[in-house]
């Protein structure tokens, strides 16, 4: 921001002049903040004005909607006999052309499956506990209830399916008591409902610590954060993806410190935007996001001059590296190739952010300047297989947590916080290894139920590696 002149109240040409000066510079600063969009900023979409303009869309190619012709089609199959349920063979009794009596079966019958949902009720067990007095001293001993009874009025599986109603499919406590009295007959209070999400939280507890402990040990880990609610105050939400699990973490802050609680001391490569909280980690193992550097590019076109001509020739530069990046995921592009022709475009470009560093207008010069400094985090994933060059996964995994925060205002307190990072760590990494969330759940709650360890969130070559490791 301009600093602001001591004097606004000019009596001299010279103070005049500095007043405009001023005030000129915070005209073009207020009219950028108002030009920022998600097109040309860090902004999220739906933050963007409804005049915003948007990348220009396709022209009509003039065909029909839907599959086109030589698509593969893609059609619900057919259960094996032996998974369905009933069959009912249904034979024709008279021949359509002459009205003579069939008899006979069809060796080869066309088949025709119809699924459909039971009627549900709730599966109530009652535990009389009886009293009885004692024929030789008189006491009276009350029987309790046998291990691995519920102390409470639910079982696992309603403690599960009402956690995954609010924490995985972000249902309002309100419409998960509805939903459970009408598919299933359970009434619920709303109180209850929080008691099943601590429940489960616990249940789960140890599965996200172990998750946690193994994503900060990957090779290739991506970091993003995105504001959250607790109580009253602000705080923020941290995510860390690795191929096959994915951790969240509600924190009080978006600094260094809440970084280092989430990343650890690893040795990963970070792929990750510009944020000061983590430039702490070894620029050798960073990886800045190019998609935001597209926007800090499309910035630079909309100053004018010599900043509008260098954000043009960057955007130039990153459309030619994205291209080629493409081929090399779709095999078509050689990484040896591709090494060798990003050598001048590489050149190129750190060229062209020093001269901008060195230019006249200020917020340019800025961020030129840091992009120096942070070179050789540009191009890691260049000479890496396994770094993307963008933080796509990381803003993807945020995402279903931005719509949930947005409907609920985050969350009340620190042990809403718990559960609402802890889900959100269930869902995302069984999604990612196509497991199913209601089952693994519904293990965790029986498994806390009878003190034994809840299932893993681990992929399976992590979990046989880790049980091998805690035998030896």
């Amino acid at each position: 921001m301009t600093p602001r002149p001591a004097n606004l109240r000019p009596t001299t040409l010279e103070e005049a002049l500095g007043v405009i000066e001023h005030l000129l510079a915070r005209i073009v600063e207020l009219e950028e903040r108002l030009r920022q969009s998600s097109q040309n900023s860090s902004r999220p979409p739906s933050s963007d004005a409804p005049a915003v303009d948007r990348p220009a869309k396709r022209p009509p190619s003039g065909r029909r909607p839907g599959g086109q012709p030589g698509h593969e089609g893609h059609q619900r199959m057919l259960l094996p006999e032996d998974q369905v349920d009933t069959i009912v063979p249904v034979k024709p009794r008279r021949c359509r052309r002459c009205a003579a009596a069939l008899h006979g079966r069809d060796a080869t019958p066309g088949r025709h499956q119809v699924t459909e949902l039971p009627s549900l009720q709730p599966y109530v067990t009652e535990y009389q506990l009886h009293t009885l007095a004692c024929a030789c001293c008189g006491e009276m001993t009350t029987a309790t209830l046998p291990a691995g009874v519920p102390r409470g009025a639910f079982g696992p599986q309603v403690e599960a399916t009402v956690a995954v109603c609010t924490g995985v499919y972000h249902l309002s406590r309100r419409t998960t008591v509805g939903l459970l009295a009408d598919l299933f007959g359970v009434d619920l209070a709303l109180g209850t409902v929080s008691a099943c999400e601590q429940a489960v939280s616990e249940a789960v507890a140890a599965p996200v610590a172990e998750a946690h402990t193994y994503v900060q040990q990957q090779d290739v880990v991506h970091v993003d954060e995105t504001g959250w609610r607790e109580g009253r105050r602000r705080a923020w939400l941290w995510v860390m993806v690795s191929a096959l699990v994915t951790v969240f973490l509600v924190h009080a802050r978006r600094n260094t410190a809440a970084a280092r609680v989430l990343i650890g001391d690893g040795g990963a490569i970070m792929v990750s935007d510009r944020w000061s909280a983590y430039k702490h980690w070894p620029i050798e193992q960073r990886q800045l996001c190019w998609a935001h550097l597209l926007r800090e590019f499309t910035a630079f076109t909309e100053r004018g001059g010599a900043a509008a001509r260098l954000g043009r020739a960057l955007l130039q530069d990153a459309d030619t590296m994205f291209a080629r990046w493409h081929r090399v995921r779709d095999g078509t592009l050689a990484r040896p190739r591709f090494w060798r022709e990003m050598r001048p475009l590489r050149r190129r470009v750190e060229r062209r952010l020093r001269r901008g560093a060195q230019g006249a207008d200020g917020p340019t010069a800025a961020t030129c300047r840091d992009l120096v400094q942070l070179a050789t985090a540009l191009w890691t994933f260049i000479d890496l297989p396994g770094v993307e060059p963008t933080n796509n996964a990381a803003e993807r995994a945020l995402r279903p947590a931005v719509l949930w925060r947005k409907n609920s205002f985050g969350t009340h307190s620190a042990a809403g916080s718990r559960f609402a990072e802890r889900m959100l760590t269930v869902a995302t990494t069984l999604k990612q290894q196509g497991r199913n969330v209601v089952d693994y759940v519904a293990q965790a709650c029986v498994a806390s139920l009878h003190g034994q360890p809840p299932p893993s969130l681990l992929p399976d070559a992590a979990r046989t590696r880790s049980l091998r490791l805690a035998t030896v």
